[in-house]
C-alpha cells in the first residue's frame, strides 16, 4: 500500500529538482526526528517530575480521608473538615479503594491548598483506579470527572489502597506547547534550506547546464549531409570534477564526430566530382559509338541482316546509354547544389504538352486530366520540371497493364502547387516503398520505382525527388494494391 502511494507522487524531472528535493526530504526527516525525540525527551522529563512531586507529597491528603475526614490536632484542616490538604498542590487527587470499590475521593480546589472537593466518580473510574498497581511508581489514568492524572498507589493501614494524583494538564501543555513550536521553526527552516538549497544546486550544476545546452545547439545542426563545423563546445572546467570530466569526454567526443562528418564530406565530394567527371566524359565516346553506328547503318552497299540487326542494338543501347549519363550528370549536379533557373513556370502547360507525349507512347492506357480552372505558375527550371512529368508518367505507364487509368490531377493550396499522378494498376512493392526514390532501385514483381523517360535504370524517380528537392518542394507516394499516387508539392512563391 505504501509502495502504491509513493508510485503515485509526483516525481521531479529535472537533475536539479531532484537533488533539491532530496536535500528537503532529508531536512524534513532530520527535523522530525530530533522534533520527536524533543517531545519524548520533554514528556518523560516533566512527567518524571511529577512522579518525584507524588513521591514526595506522599499519601498524607488520601490518609486524610481513611478515617472519614479526621486529621491530628496540630494541622488545621479545611473548613469543611474533609480532609487534610497541607502542602498538597492545587488539582492533586486523592482516594480510598476497599477492593474495587471506591469509598472516598477528592480534590483539592482552593488557591491557598486548604479546600477540597469531592469528585463523583462512575464505576469506569473505579476499575481503572483499581487496576493501578501498588509499587508506589507512577501511572497515568483517565477520569471522567478530571481528565488525565498521573496517579501513585499506596497500601494503607486497613487492607485498603490509598491513591494519590496530579493533573497532566500542565505537562500536555507544555508538550504541545513544544510540538507548535518546533513544527513552526523546522517549516521555517526547511522553507529557508529548500530556497537556498535550490540555489545551492542551480549555482553547482551550471556547468552541467552548459553542457546540457551544447548538446542542445549540436543536436539542432543539420548533420545529415553537406559540410557540417560543430563549433559549439562544452566549457571545461575542474577535471577532477565529475561535472568537469563530463564537459571534457563530451567535447572529445564532438571532436571525433567533426571528423568522422568531415571525412565523410570530403568523401561525398569525390564521388560526386568522379560521378559529374565521368558521365561529362562518358557522353563524348558514347555519342561517337551511336553516330558511328547510324553512319554504318547508312552504307550504301548491302549490309548482311545480322550486321544490320547488331549495328540496329547498338545504336538503340548507345542511345540509352547517352540518357543514363545525362541522368547521373543532371543528379551529380543537383548534388553539387548548383542553382536551377528561377523563371515563371506555367505548370498546367507542361502537363498538358507531357500528357500529349504519353498517350502517344502508351496508347493502350486510359489518360484523364484534372485542372484547375486559373493557370498555375512556379517559379523554377521549365525543363527540369518537364522532365518530372515525363519521368512520373513514364513509371506510369511502363509498370502498369493496358487498360490502366491513369489520372493527372494539378492545383493549389496552401502556397504551393500539387500535382498528382494516379493509377489503379497494381501497385508498388510493401517492400520498396521505402527506397523508391533512392537511385538504382528496382522493385521485383509487378512493377518498379521507375526510370526516367523508360530507361529502366532506376534513375527516373530519384531524378523526380531531386528536382523537387531543388525546387523547395517535395514528392511522396502513396501505394496500395490497385491504387498508387505520387503527389509533388512545389512552392508557388506567392508567400
Amino acid at each position: 500500500m505504501v509502495r502504491r502511494w509513493l508510485t503515485r507522487l509526483p516525481r521531479p524531472h529535472t537533475l536539479r529538482a531532484r537533488l533539491t528535493a532530496g536535500l528537503v526530504v532529508l531536512l524534513a526527516v532530520s527535523c522530525a526526528a530530533v522534533g520527536v525525540a524533543a517531545v519524548v525527551e520533554l514528556n518523560g522529563f516533566l512527567t518524571g517530575r511529577l512522579d518525584q512531586q507524588l513521591r514526595e507529597t506522599g499519601v498524607r491528603f488520601p490518609a486524610s480521608l481513611e478515617h472519614g475526614g479526621a486529621r491530628p490536632s496540630d494541622h488545621d484542616g479545611d473548613e469543611d473538615g474533609d480532609g487534610d490538604t497541607r502542602r498538597q498542590t492545587v488539582g492533586t487527587f486523592g482516594a480510598r479503594l476497599v477492593g474495587d470499590t471506591v469509598t472516598s475521593a477528592a480534590v483539592v480546589g482552593s488557591s491557598t491548598g486548604t479546600g477540597t472537593q469531592n469528585v463523583p466518580l462512575g464505576a469506569a473510574d473505579g476499575r481503572r483506579l483499581a487496576a493501578v498497581p501498588a509499587d508506589g511508581e507512577g501511572h497515568t489514568v483517565g477520569l471522567s470527572a478530571l481528565g488525565e492524572y498521573r496517579v501513585m498507589a499506596t497500601e494503607g493501614r486497613d487492607g485498603d489502597v490509598l491513591i494519590t494524583g496530579l493533573p497532566t494538564e500542565s505537562v500536555e501543555a507544555t508538550v504541545h506547547r513544544l510540538e507548535l513550536v518546533a513544527g513552526v521553526v523546522f517549516g521555517c527552516a526547511l522553507a529557508v534550506a529548500g530556497v537556498a538549497g535550490a540555489l545551492w544546486v542551480r549555482w553547482s550544476l551550471r556547468p552541467l547546464s552548459r553542457v546540457a545546452a551544447t548538446a542542445t545547439r549540436v543536436s539542432r545542426l543539420p548533420l545529415s549531409s553537406g559540410e557540417v563545423e560543430l563549433y559549439p563546445r562544452a566549457p571545461e572546467t575542474d577535471p577532477r570534477s565529475e561535472v568537469g570530466r563530463v564537459a571534457s569526454a563530451f567535447n572529445v567526443m564532438l571532436g571525433h564526430v567533426e571528423d568522422a562528418l568531415t571525412k565523410r564530406h570530403a568523401s561525398e565530394e569525390r564521388l560526386r566530382s568522379f560521378a559529374a567527371d565521368a558521365s561529362h566524359e562518358l557522353r563524348t565516346p558514347v555519342a561517337s559509338v551511336r553516330g558511328h553506328a547510324e553512319l554504318a547503318l547508312l552504307h550504301p552497299g548491302p549490309v548482311p541482316p545480322p550486321v544490320a540487326r547488331a549495328l540496329e542494338r547498338i545504336e538503340a543501347e548507345s542511345a540509352r546509354m547517352g540518357e543514363m549519363v545525362d541522368d547521373l550528370l543532371l543528379l551529380a549536379r543537383l548534388d553539387a547544389g548548383r542553382p536551377l533557373e528561377r523563371l515563371p513556370v506555367d505548370l498546367t502547360r507542361l502537363v498538358l504538352d507531357a500528357v500529349t507525349d504519353a498517350q502517344a507512347a502508351g496508347p493502350g492506357h486510359r489518360w484523364t486530366l484534372e485542372l484547375s480552372e486559373e493557370p498555375v505558375t512556379v517559379p523554377g527550371d521549365a525543363h527540369r520540371l518537364h522532365q518530372v512529368l515525363a519521368n512520373l508518367l513514364a513509371n506510369a505507364r511502363l509498370h502498369t497493364p493496358a487498360g490502366t487509368t491513369i489520372t493527372i490531377s494539378l492545383g493549389t493550396g496552401d502556397g504551393t502547387a500539387q500535382l498528382k499522378v494516379h493509377d489503379d494498376g497494381p501497385g508498388v512493392a510493401a517492400d520498396v516503398q521505402p527506397r523508391v526514390f533512392e537511385r538504382f532501385t528496382h522493385g521485383e514483381g509487378r512493377r518498379t520505382d521507375g526510370a526516367g523517360g523508360g530507361t529502366g535504370t532506376g534513375l527516373g524517380l530519384s531524378i523526380v525527388a531531386a528536382v523537387a528537392e531543388a525546387h523547395g518542394g517535395s514528392v511522396t507516394l502513396e501505394s496500395n494494391p490497385g491504387s498508387t499516387t505520387f503527389t509533388v508539392r512545389l512552392p508557388t512563391g506567392d508567400g
